[in-house]
């Protein structure tokens, strides 16, 4: 009988990031193969807004997006120490550093999310659409134009994958991705934790930031469908505003899809399982170790 867990985890550079509630666990391989380890306990947000349903996605999403960002920046350091890069800090992060003092890097986290946020919602919402819009005169159902506008966002969105994919340091973030799958697949199956028990799992979970992606880009085709396309500018605001919502919605699917084995959620399931085919990759043994040691470190029954 299989179990579920709250345990989640995100691919780093030569490393991994595991989280399980508060609890969250850097662990990076260096160059000479020594494991780097950290252990933090974070704040979870707290409050009714937290626990109500569609809602408490969005809080969900910058948390783990802060985190992230953290981890991804901490990875890349030692990445660089390895590697022998000499890197700068340029003259914002300086001027920050100046400014906010001891709140520089909560500052430049939440810049960083403020910039990815906004590229995404230019590449993958404003420009589908006003590309979609120049074909207003010949087309004039509205469901039409928003299913193409929502075919269009998938081809951007897996285009962006697949040319991504191809970099070299990338395909190992992807490979480290498949370990953290695996791991987590070995925890849920009540496995021992061990490379041999990990290695025979599958790197598809539907637990996956990849799968949250995928039903945001399927929930928005479906709930725009019904917006009117005579205001280009009015349509992609409304999709700005309602996008904590569809995030919410997406957040929802995506947890009911890891606690469940029904079958229509399976269904709705498989089209972020099959991007992860890109997403994820077969890791190594010394990936699936580091992996193990992230994972064992969150686990509820572990020393903290």
């Amino acid at each position: 009988m299989k179990k579920y867990s709250n345990i989640g985890g995100q691919a780093l550079i030569e490393g991994i990031m595991m989280r399980n509630k508060n609890r969250i666990a850097i662990v990076i391989r260096r160059k000479n193969g020594e494991m780097v380890v950290e252990k933090e306990t974070i704040k979870t947000p707290k409050g009714k807004w937290n626990k109500i349903p569609f809602i408490r996605g969005l809080f969900a999403l910058v948390s783990s997006m802060k985190v992230g960002i953290k981890a991804l920046s901490l990875s890349a350091k030692y990445f660089e120490e390895d590697e022998g890069i000499e890197t700068e800090e340029s003259k914002f992060d300086q001027n920050v550093r100046k400014l906010f003092g001891d709140k520089a890097d909560d500052v430049l986290v939440a810049f960083s999310i403020v910039t990815a946020l906004a590229l995404a919602i230019f590449l993958f919402t404003a420009l589908p659409t006003f590309i979609i819009s120049l074909l207003r005169n010949s087309i004039s159902s509205q469901y039409l134009l928003s299913i193409l506008e929502g075919a269009l966002k998938m081809v951007f969105f897996v285009a962006y994958i697949l040319l991504i994919s191809k970099m070299k340091d990338v395909k190992r973030v992807f490979q480290y991705h498949g370990a953290e799958h695996k791991t987590i697949h070995c925890v849920e199956s009540d496995k021992e934790l061990t490379v041999e028990n990990a290695r025979e799992f599958t790197t598809l979970h539907p637990r996956c930031g990849t799968s949250f992606l995928i039903f945001v880009l399927i929930i928005s085709i479906l709930i725009f469908s019904f917006i009117s396309w005579s205001n280009i500018f009015l349509r992609i605001g409304l999709k700005i505003i309602l996008l904590p919502l569809i995030a919410g919605i997406s957040f929802e699917v995506l947890k009911l899809s890891g606690t469940t084995e029904n079958k229509l959620i399976e269904l709705i399931s498989k089209p972020g399982l099959m991007m992860q085919k890109i997403t994820t990759q077969n890791p190594d043994d010394n990936m699936l170790e580091v992996a193990i040691v992230a994972v064992k470190l969150v686990m509820d029954d572990s020393e903290w």
